[in-house]
């Protein structure tokens, strides 16, 4: 298949689904087009990576850090938290057919291969972390808060 079909495809619903479960959770109208952006942008991030034989840790980090840090540059744009477009856009990356495939061999008594999938589902949740981590640093290093002078004058 073309690069071109299959890239329009990945783009199209990493958008759809980052946009559709904004949407459950509420999320201002406003800023439904960004958050379903910054969630395509994270997917075709970890997607292209992933296609490049970086393996999927590796892949998941630098998805989340780009979610994390658009995030952190669109918040103030559009006036919002960084928590309304990160929590969505992370929906491309959730491991979710991994962990019904751990639970699945779980409920068939195969706990060898159940227990494989929960340590590939733990150790993509916590390069997930890693990126937004890295991203909050970033964003904190480029934007440091700036501290209330405390008068010290009796």
């Amino acid at each position: 298949m073309n690069i071109w079909v299959v890239l329009l495809i990945q783009s199209s619903f990493s958008y759809l689904s980052t946009l559709t479960f904004a949407i459950i959770l509420n999320i201002p109208r406003r800023s439904l087009n960004t958050c379903a952006w910054i969630g395509c942008l994270g997917w075709l991030a970890y997607w292209t990576l992933w296609q490049l034989g970086s393996g999927k840790l590796i892949a998941n980090v630098v998805g989340a850090f780009m979610i994390g840090f658009v995030s952190i540059i669109m918040a103030p744009i559009k006036k919002t938290p960084t928590l309304l477009f990160n929590i969505p856009a992370l929906v491309p990356l959730v491991p979710g057919a991994t962990a019904f495939e751990a639970v699945r061999y779980f409920a068939l008594g195969k706990s060898e291969a159940a227990f494989a999938y929960l340590l590939t589902v733990i150790m993509v949740i916590g390069a997930i972390s890693i990126g937004f981590m890295i991203a909050q640093m970033l964003g904190q290093f480029l934007h440091p808060v700036e501290q209330k002078k405390i008068d010290r004058t009796p």
